[in-house]
């Protein structure tokens, strides 16, 4: 049995490879990671740093809509009051007595309606 001695480009070359494999892996400190939970994400919330406050960024947004820079779905993201939820004047109990009571049409047009296409 014969031992073979390795070269010294054999030595650089699996260096070089675990490196660029390994590399990735160690740079992903990203905000957030796959996970295996209905999110299919965990944050890291440490992992995330900014150098801007909040009206910074508010302030950079409205120019950025103002200017027409903003693809379409990003200038309608909800700000201060606009965001909170309307009231709604029914109670739980009204709104499922009206889904128990309602005709085949109209429930086929709210699951049309709700569905995912």
């Amino acid at each position: 049995m014969t031992q073979r001695r390795l070269s010294l480009s054999a030595v650089i070359a699996s260096v070089a490879t675990v490196a660029a494999l390994g590399l990735p892996g160690m740079a992903s400190a990203e905000y957030w990671h796959p996970a295996n939970n209905e999110a299919g994400v965990i944050v890291h919330s440490e992992h995330f740093k900014s150098e801007k406050t909040r009206e910074q960024v508010r302030a950079e947004t409205e120019a950025a809509m103002r200017q027409g820079r903003l693809s379409y779905g990003e200038s309608n993201y909800p700000r201060g009051a606009e965001a909170a939820p309307a009231a709604s004047s029914k109670t739980r109990q009204q709104v499922i007595n009206e889904m128990r009571s309602e005709t085949a049409a109209q429930r086929e047009a709210r699951q049309l309606l709700y569905s995912a296409g």
